[in-house]
C-alpha cells in the first residue's frame, strides 16, 4: 500500500508541475509528460511485476497480462471510437450549457502550440497513452484490489467488494490529480475517462491489452487526429 501511495503522490506532483496555472515553468510540456509517463510506467513494472504486465501469462483473479492479439486491437479501436463519440456529444452539450467550456478546452489544446503534431501524436500513441493505462489500471487499480482482498478476505463476495473499492479509489485518484489545473473541463474529462477505463478493467481485466490500445488511440484521436 505504501508503494501505491508513493506512486500516486509522484503522479500528483508531475501533474501539478505540468498543469498548474500557478507555475510558470519554461520546460517543454511534452518532454515533461513523456518523462512522467516513462517514470510511472517503470514504477508500475517494478512494483507491479514485470512478467505479468509485459508478457502473456495465466489470468489472475484481478487482472490480466498484456498480449499481442488482433482481436484486442480491434476491440481497443472500437472502445476508442465509442469514447470519442461520447466526448463529441459532451463537447457540444457543454458549449450550450457553460460559457467557459470552449475557452477551457482551447486552453488544453493550446499546449500543442510550438510542437509538431506528428510528434505529439506518436508520443500519445506509443508512450503517454499506454503508460497512463499501465500505471492507473494495470498497477494502481489492480494492486489496490489485491490489497483490499487481503484485508476483506478471499471469498467471492469479498473479492467483488475489493474490486469495486479499488475501481472507485483509482478513479478518484486519477481525477483528483487533474484538479491542480483549475480547469473544470479537464477535470470532467479525466473523471469520464477514469470511469470508462476503470469500469472496463473492473468488468473485463482479461482484455487489458484492448483497454491500453483504446487509451492510446483515444489520446491521439482527441488531441491530434480528430480534435473536438
Amino acid at each position: 500500500m505504501k508503494r501505491i501511495a508513493l506512486s500516486v503522490l509522484l503522479a500528483a506532483v508531475f501533474w501539478f508541475l505540468m498543469f498548474s496555472p500557478l507555475l510558470s515553468l519554461s520546460c517543454n510540456f511534452w518532454l515533461m509528460m513523456t518523462c512522467a509517463s516513462l517514470t510511472l510506467t517503470a514504477m508500475a513494472i517494478a512494483f507491479g511485476g514485470w512478467p505479468r504486465l509485459l508478457f502473456y501469462g495465466r489470468k489472475s483473479e484481478l487482472g490480466a497480462s498484456l498480449r499481442m492479439d488482433w482481436h484486442e486491437s480491434v476491440l481497443g479501436a472500437g472502445i476508442a471510437a465509442v469514447l470519442w463519440g461520447v466526448f463529441w456529444i459532451g463537447d457540444k452539450c457543454s458549449q450550450l450549457l457553460f460559457d467557459f467550456a470552449r475557452p477551457q478546452v482551447d486552453l488544453i489544446y493550446g499546449i500543442k502550440d510550438g510542437t509538431s503534431s506528428t510528434l505529439i501524436g506518436l508520443l500519445l500513441l506509443l508512450i503517454i497513452g499506454p503508460g497512463e493505462e499501465i500505471f492507473w489500471r494495470g498497477y494502481v487499480q489492480e494492486h489496490l484490489g489485491r490489497h483490499f482482498v487481503h484485508r476483506l478476505g478471499d471469498t467471492k463476495k469479498a473479492q467483488t467488494k475489493a474490486r469495486n473499492i479499488a475501481f472507485v479509489c483509482a478513479t478518484a485518484a486519477y481525477t483528483l490529480i487533474h484538479v491542480s489545473s483549475l480547469n473544470f473541463m479537464l477535470v470532467m474529462a479525466a473523471l469520464v475517462c477514469g470511469i470508462a477505463w476503470g469500469a472496463l478493467y473492473r468488468l473485463m481485466p482479461q482484455h487489458f491489452t484492448a483497454i491500453v490500445i483504446s487509451h492510446a488511440i483515444w489520446d491521439a484521436a482527441a488531441f491530434v487526429w480528430l480534435p473536438f
